[in-house]
């Protein structure tokens, strides 16, 4: 297969006479069967065309293990096991005429979804696995590592994963020391930061261009600044590489998540560990929480057998802690040794408690998550028609293992499945033209026909894949299919198409027109040099999955697993609803199939309701009944439950659900059929991925250090998608990210300079523990610092009437609330709440006005409005406002004072409730002494005395006299809701209540506080 790009890139290049002899020899090359060349038939090859061989190195594609020092290949670099080619040898013939980058964009032309060829600077996030001593995880000579360590969070199918190190560079000269980081595919990373004598270098996620421009702003002051990126196709390990003077301490801190995924019947979550030396504090914890019970948890790992008994797990029902911690003497290979025997992965599989096949709902932090797996049902009928690939690529340890796999995927098959076997290179041959049943007689033949495949020639997946739906189509309509059965595609193939139709969104097309919408293909990738990314795009846009195969001995297993995940269909047409208005943002909730062992997730956003109860309801097609199956949960049970729970992962739900969405949003993205589409789901997924802080293949980590004394060095390794040298002409930058240290060093310096604050983007601003607040319809709550309690009272105004809150002249600071009414009228009486809050800062004549739907933003000169939907950070002069999606916004005025505005979501059909603000503002707020309002007269906080405490008329509530002001009020205890944590149900706060719209407590009578305008200041007298 070696001369086909050869052949390809040399139609404009060479001689009449050398393209006929290139093209002589490739054909004699598939006849005797030869994979790949050697450098003795380039150097015979070139002889015989006249051919000089370093050109015709240069037009073919080498074999990395025998031309480590080529310029060029079609996919990644040396050593990238991530790197695929576009095309196979037998292109050779499909080529006509046409360089492999020319064919390659031709094939990809019109292909949705396909970013093409992008500029990568990543702190080296890369699609391979490590070998040799790269896979360690710390890196360097002459080090001494502290502390490695791994702990995992797993909170209802939902892990976080923080890895840990601390190093110290104990040689006498400075040196780089890598960190290296094996992560699961499908994870995203949340977080990286590094401390580096003192200095921190820390991550947020951006969009990818907002980080490359911040990345050449933070070069261009001198900064140190770095970009992390997920690779287009799959994460693999995370490194990065620090050169640091002698002495120097380094500590690393990665964070990343991912959903557990069912498969066979259990979770598994796998963590590698190489750290590469005897570290003294070395330590894994995985700590698992799941609300519905663990029925099923165990633990291996293939670090050998001195390591069987160090694992140990602690086990309740609901809760398992696992923990790996060898000493010193445990990690040792030998009692003598200094080198580390730790060199592999730990494995923890586990299942969960199921009350029924209803499913598991859950709901937590506004979010909701419904878990369906049932289990003890009738399998369907299967209708299969495996499509092979034995072209001349296969040839070798791919066939071998393609050939055992199948021997047991054939005996897998009941007399109740029907099957067929489709094989091809450039031909197309059917084992059989009509589906057959799965007796032991057809299944003798089929493995004999197996057997005696023999791998040459080029690739016809299009032809292959025709044939494979007419033989579905055909036994349909002559009626030979169950409707209740499965009908399902299996394609195995290592590389590209090659013969007939080549245009992978042709073909991609064309399979998509003919599939019945009852009809799956699933799609089987193998090696490293396949186009995966085509195979996963067909598979998706016809109800299927795809998965990759390494090429190795262990490629007949994977295959068998990938078939035993598809072998056993239980149901199929499933949805999941939920009542109307309930809830929104729901991800996936209608599926194709159900198989027996894995998991349907739908997850979303639970709307406000005064129902304590979700209700889902699910309904599918089975074996030989419909099911209709009803689950419901307590809404404010399982937050309750987190809250008790020292190593849950509290933010789980809401974190699951963006997480899925994106996924989802990924899959829509590569399907798009128009530009438009495309970028209006990029703009969806960079918007969830911002505001969750994860790394998509969208977005950035941007690590960065305030200090101005060191530089960095960032990777720009190829991209897959530009094929073969699509580097050349451009200088080549270092491998990975370096942060470079120039003298004086650190460890010279006594005090390290502490970095300059940095401005964070919005986020949930926690409020300290003790404020003065306005909430509900409206109760006041001030808390007194001096005398340590908090004092209630009311205020019954009108709706539409403006209450003064704060007034300060002195720092020209005004904040108003208007009011509002429920829908209705009850006995006489119309509950108000604030509809409006408006902060005013007359100094700059800044306006923000937040509103239930808005948030609208004025200066005097122009007018901003920004809706609750989306989180956004405004600064204007000394005015901030972050505004975090449909939460709350929060406003803050020259670093001394500050607002949080909370919104109050209700049903929007509700008979009466409406939607209303919260106001609350900390007591640390620096007023001038000139400040008054209903809450900002506290802030000089006048005398309580409270006394005569005594049983009231509610057995529940004493009363007592209140000495405030020169005033003996008659008060109560009693309690009024925080909402700062639970905006639902809320937090009490234990609190002496004033009457009569707190009278006495409060300077003068309410009406004083009643102002015409929302930027109106209070009329002192």
């Amino acid at each position: 297969m070696f001369l086909a790009s050869c052949i390809r890139r040399s139609q404009s290049h060479l001689h009449s006479s050398q393209k006929k002899c290139l093209m002589f020899l490739y054909f004699l090359h598939n006849l005797l069967f030869v994979s790949d060349m050697t450098t003795s038939m380039v150097t015979l090859f070139s002889a015989l065309c006249q051919f000089d061989p370093i050109r015709l190195k240069y037009y073919t594609k080498p074999n990395p293990k025998l031309f480590p020092d080529s310029s060029c290949f079609l996919h990644g670099e040396v050593g990238d096991e991530g790197a695929g080619r576009h095309g196979k040898a037998e292109d050779a013939l499909a080529g006509g005429g046409v360089p492999v980058e020319q064919d390659a964009a031709h094939r990809r032309e019109g292909v949705a979804g396909d970013d093409g060829g992008v500029d990568r600077q990543l702190l080296d996030v890369r699609p391979r696995l490590l070998r040799g001593p790269n896979k360690t995880a710390i890196r360097g000579d002459d080090i001494t590592v502290k502390s490695y360590k791994v702990e995992s969070r797993i909170t209802s199918r939902f892990a976080h994963t923080a890895v840990r190190s601390s190093v110290v560079n104990s040689g006498s000269k400075a040196q780089t020391i890598g960190f290296n980081v094996q992560i699961p595919k499908r994870a995203f990373i949340t977080n990286f930061t590094m401390n580096v004598n003192g200095i921190t270098f820390t991550g947020s996620v951006k969009e990818k261009t907002v980080a490359r421009n911040l990345y050449a702003q933070a070069r261009a002051k001198g900064k140190a600044a770095g970009i992390v990126r997920a690779n287009s196709q799959e994460m693999e390990t995370f490194k990065t590489e620090v050169h640091v003077p002698p002495g120097s301490n380094i500590e690393f801190e990665l964070h990343y998540q991912e959903m557990m995924q069912r498969r066979l019947g259990f979770y598994e979550h796998s963590l590698h560990l190489q750290p590469g030396r005897l570290v003294p504090q070395f330590q894994v914890d995985v700590y698992i929480f799941e609300p519905k019970g663990i029925s099923m948890l165990e633990t291996s790992n293939n670090l050998g057998e001195k390591f069987s008994n160090q694992v140990t797990v602690t086990q309740s029902p609901e809760k398992a802690h696992v923990v790996f911690k060898p000493n010193l003497q445990q990690q040792r290979k030998c009692d003598n040794c200094t080198d580390s025997a730790i060199d592999g992965t730990l494995t923890v599989k586990y299942d969960v408690k199921r009350d029924s096949n209803a499913g598991e709902l859950q709901v937590s932090d506004g979010h909701f998550v419904h878990f369906f797996a049932p289990s003890n049902m009738s399998p369907l009928p299967k209708n299969i028609v495996f499509v092979i690939d034995v072209s001349g690529s296969m040839w070798g340890v791919k066939m071998k293992q393609t050939v055992e796999a199948m021997q047991a995927i054939l005996d897998d098959l009941t007399f109740e499945d029907q099957f067929s076997i489709i094989d091809f290179n450039h031909n197309v041959r059917c084992w059989s033209e009509d589906l057959v049943p799965g007796s032991s007689i057809q299944i003798a033949d089929a493995k004999k026909y197996i057997q005696n495949i023999k791998p040459v020639g080029g690739t016809n997946i299009n032809e292959a894949l025709m044939k494979a739906v007419q033989i579905l189509l055909r036994a349909s309509n002559q009626g030979l299919i169950d409707p209740r059965s499965v009908s399902m595609i299996i394609l195995v193939s290592d590389g590209d198409p090659t013969v007939g139709e080549i245009k992978l969104s042709t073909i991609q097309k064309n399979v998509k027109k003919v599939m019945r919408e009852d009809f799956s293909l699933f799609s089987l990738g193998i090696g490293f040099d396949v186009d995966y990314d085509f195979l996963e795009r067909i598979a998706m846009d016809n109800r299927g999955i795809a998965q990759r195969i390494f090429a190795n001995h262990d490629a007949a297993e994977q295959l068998r697993t990938f078939y035993s995940q598809v072998s056993n269909p239980l149901l199929r047409r499933i949805t999941v609803q939920f009542p109307e208005d309930s809830v929104s943002d729901v991800t996936q909730n209608q599926f194709d199939k159900y198989f027996g062992g894995s998991e349907l997730v739908v997850a979303g956003k639970v709307k406000p309701s005064d129902s304590d109860t979700l209700t889902g309801f699910t309904t599918a097609s089975g074996a030989l009944l419909d099911i209709t199956l009803e689950t419901e949960v307590d809404t404010s049970k399982l937050d309750t439950e987190l809250a008790k729970q020292q190593h849950s992962f509290t933010g789980f739900a809401r974190q699951l659900w963006a997480y899925i969405t994106i996924k989802q949003m990924m899959s829509e993205r590569s399907l798009a059929p128009t530009a438009a589409k495309k970028k209006k789901i990029t703009q969806r997924i960079l918007a969830l991925a911002l505001e969750h802080q994860f790394v998509t293949p969208l977005t950035a980590l941007l690590v960065e250090s305030e200090d101005s004394k060191e530089r960095l060095l960032a990777d720009s390794p190829k991209d897959p998608k530009q094929g073969c040298c699509s580097g050349v002409g451009r200088k080549p930058l270092p491998p990975f990210l370096k942060v470079v240290y120039q003298p004086p060093p650190w460890v010279q310096m006594t005090t390290p300079a502490p970095p300059s604050q940095v401005e964070k983007g919005p986020e949930e601003w926690t409020l300290p523990q003790q404020v003065n607040l306005v909430d509900n319809d409206p109760h006041f709550i001030v808390h007194l610092p001096r005398s340590n309690m908090d004092v209630c009272f009311n205020i019954d105004s009108r709706p539409g009437h403006i209450l003064n809150l704060v007034t300060d002249r002195g720092t020209g600071v005004t904040v108003n609330g208007q009011l509002i009414g429920n829908k209705k009228v009850q006995q006489g009486n119309q509950n108000t709440y604030f509809g409006v809050i408006n902060v005013y800062y007359h100094p700059d004549g800044i306006s923000v006005a937040v509103s239930t739907d808005r948030i609208a933003f004025t200066d005097g000169k122009s007018n901003h409005t920004f809706t609750w939907s989306a989180t956004a950070d405004i600064r204007q002069d000394g005015v901030r406002i972050s505004i975090v999606k449909d939460s709350q916004v929060s406003i803050t005025i020259n670093h001394r004072i500050q607002v949080m505005v909370l919104l109050h979501r209700v049903w929007k059909k509700h008979p009466v409730n409406v939607d209303f603000l919260g106001l609350y503002l900390p007591n640390e707020n620096q007023y001038s002494p000139l400040v008054h309002g209903l809450i900002g007269q506290f802030s000089q906080e006048p005398d309580v005395i409270i006394s005569d405490i005594h049983d009231g008329a509610d057995p529940l509530k004493k009363e007592a006299t209140m000495e405030v002001k020169g005033n003996k009020l008659q008060v109560t205890r009693g309690w009024q809701k925080d909402y700062r944590q639970d905006k639902r149900r809320g937090t009490d706060i234990n609190c002496w209540f004033v009457h009569n719209s707190g009278k006495g407590f409060i300077d003068g009578h309410y009406g004083a506080y009643i102002v015409p305008d929302l930027d109106s200041f209070l009329e002192l007298e």
